[in-house]
């Protein structure tokens, strides 16, 4: 409940940033904060799940509010285009996180293509619920999250934040939307086969939670897809930085701010680039 909470108030304070007015360093405050208190209340699904990485970015969101909270302040640019990335960002995926008919439809899309790749392998499964996959005792249930919405929706928000003309927005589309979907795809069949056919019965005793053959699932999805998608995002920002090489310019600029606070905070000085 209270992650839904936080994702609300976030969504609110980012749209209400993009409105020009004298208080829009208040909402991108405002926004940033809920946003790193949305993943702090999932800590206990993270936990069920055996996940790490997301706890690991709940705490890295500290010291990044630490920093970007009195940039914003500040007025600082930097700080504003990060708040644009993140404001377009949910505007691309509020629509489906809050209106169920079409959140459920994408989940629904995702499911049907799920099918066709496991039915082209001969895969044997079971489709128990509408979207809940079966095979031997193991099921798995594809929800929002496994869409990979809010991905297409965080890269999309990072390109279309930077001034460029309709073709470069038309363009990072095509090398971020398509993209994520279909690796996406990719990703879930991995999962389910791997946790349903235990692909990875390695070291229960630290990655099962207690939960028999939930180790293939922690190793399959915690792991592999998590750096998989790791490297997948690199990719398509280099895609998005030859389309357009202004966004490598501003989120070098990004950088740079923060590792000169950082580097301040050790007292060490400047950044990268002086």
């Amino acid at each position: 409940m209270m992650q839904e909470i936080f994702v609300l108030i976030s969504f609110i304070a980012f749209l209400a940033f993009l409105v020009p007015t004298g208080h829009r360093k208040y909402f991108a405050v405002a926004g940033w904060i809920s946003a790193v208190m949305i993943l702090f209340a999932k800590f206990p699904e993270y936990i069920a799940s055996n996940n790490f990485m997301y706890p690991i970015a709940a705490f890295l969101g500290i010291p990044f509010l630490f920093i970007l909270i009195p940039k914003l302040l500040e007025e600082n640019d930097q700080g504003f285009i990060l708040s644009r990335m993140a404001a377009i960002a949910y505007l691309i995926f509020a629509p489906f996180a809050f209106i169920p008919a079409l959140g459920g439809w994408l989940i629904a899309v995702n499911v049907a293509q799920l099918e066709a790749v496991f039915q082209a392998l001969g895969y044997s499964y079971l489709l128990v619920d509408w979207n809940m996959f079966l095979a031997d005792i193991y099921r798995v249930e594809i929800i929002l999250a496994c869409t990979g919405i809010q991905g297409i929706a965080i890269m999309l928000g990072v390109a279309w934040a930077v001034p460029s003309t309709r073709r470069h927005k038309a363009l990072s589309f095509f090398a971020v939307a398509p993209v994520i979907y279909i690796l996406n795809t990719i990703r879930n069949s991995f999962v389910i086969m791997a946790y349903t056919g235990q692909w990875f019965p390695y070291f229960p005793e630290i990655a099962s939670n207690g939960n028999v053959g939930s180790e293939s699932f922690f190793w399959a999805h915690n792991v592999f897809a998590e750096i998989g998608a790791l490297f997948v995002f690199i990719a398509i920002a280099w895609l998005l930085y030859c389309i357009n090489p202004k966004l490598g310019d501003v989120m070098a600029d990004v950088l740079d701010l923060f590792i000169r606070e950082i580097r301040g905070w050790f007292g060490k000085g400047k950044g990268f680039s002086g």
